[in-house]
């Protein structure tokens, strides 16, 4: 199938302008491996106070012991996106995607975001001198980011940024954040999104990379899906298929359709190596009912996902 890309952009914060502003990207020497943690989660864009439970997710996801390199971040809102770009751990620390504009967000209830360490990934605004090294080797180049078009009944897509390691500065690596089409009438669109995107790593010049998000890997077909497309199911690689842990969807609720919890969130790989991985459990957000006592909902009502990884 062909490939349809719409370029877009990563931006850092700039404290004295105090304005998001692109980055460019730049070329890589040295040869080192280097150690990088990726950190997924879907982060439920219909449940009540979708700001909130976002800012809680968000610090969970920075504040722990392991603050990841990356971070993918699904069904994110205009008003989410906002939170984002605002907020200032954000700000220091990471270059973002989407934040020179809000075209992705566009005609669609939702987006996905990509956010990337600015301290391991070199940028214009944020480049390493000469000699400069950070543990495990100098800083990852950026390339270009782009959304590769996919056939959806959602308008989903799949939001790629392009990363080149001090290890091979002639390959590049995608990175692609994902958020598949959704409910069982959709299985042959995911089919279709998963050629396409398996088949962005096998580019020429490309060296492989992640496909990571929530895949919505709802039945037995879905799960052949990355089998097919010869990926690397980072989990199944770590734990084996059979591990109960690895769910991340429906865990610790009942629900009235009767299904199950599951492993629809994924992270996927191809000419990278798992090294470890986890599922991060969600906590609880208030919600108050005027004239009734509040309840507790999930800060999602997925869980995400932590895999480090050697590149």
């Amino acid at each position: 199938m062909a490939t349809n890309r719409l370029w877009r952009t990563l931006s850092a914060f700039n404290p004295s302008t105090r304005r998001w502003a692109p980055v460019s990207s730049r070329n890589a020497q040295s040869q080192v491996t280097q150690r990088l943690s990726l950190t997924s989660w879907n982060i439920d864009a219909f449940s009540s106070r979708a700001v909130s439970r976002a800012k809680l997710i968000l610090g969970h996801i920075l504040e722990g012991p392991k603050s990841p390199d990356i971070i993918f971040l699904q069904e994110v809102t205009p008003d989410v996106r906002a939170s984002l770009l605002d907020d200032a751990r954000v700000r220091a620390a990471f270059l973002v995607t989407d934040a020179e504009d809000q075209t992705s967000f566009e005609k669609v209830p939702f987006a996905t975001m990509t956010l990337l360490s600015s301290a391991r990934f070199a940028s214009g605004l944020n480049s390493h001198k000469e000699g400069d090294v950070i543990e495990g080797g100098k800083k990852l180049m950026l390339g270009r980011v782009s959304r590769v078009t996919l056939p959806s009944k959602y308008g989903r897509d799949g939001l790629c940024v392009d990363v080149i390691p001090p290890t091979t500065p002639g390959t590049v690596f995608h990175f692609i954040n994902v958020h598949l089409d959704s409910l069982g009438d959709t299985l042959h669109y995911r089919a279709q999104q998963m050629e396409i995107l398996a088949n962005v790593l096998r580019e020429p010049g490309c060296g492989g990379g992640i496909i990571a998000g929530d895949f919505n890997a709802i039945s037995p077909e879905d799960d052949e899906l990355v089998d097919k497309n010869k990926l690397v199911d980072a989990w199944v690689a770590l734990h084996g298929r059979a591990d109960p842990d690895g769910a991340t969807w429906g865990v610790g609720v009942e629900r009235r359709d009767g299904l199950g919890p599951g492993r629809l969130d994924k992270i996927t790989m191809m000419g990278l190596s798992a090294k470890e991985m986890e599922v991060l459990r969600p906590g609880s957000i208030e919600i108050p009912r005027p004239g009734e006592e509040s309840v507790e909902i999930p800060w999602s009502d997925h869980c995400g996902l932590r895999c480090t990884f050697t590149i």
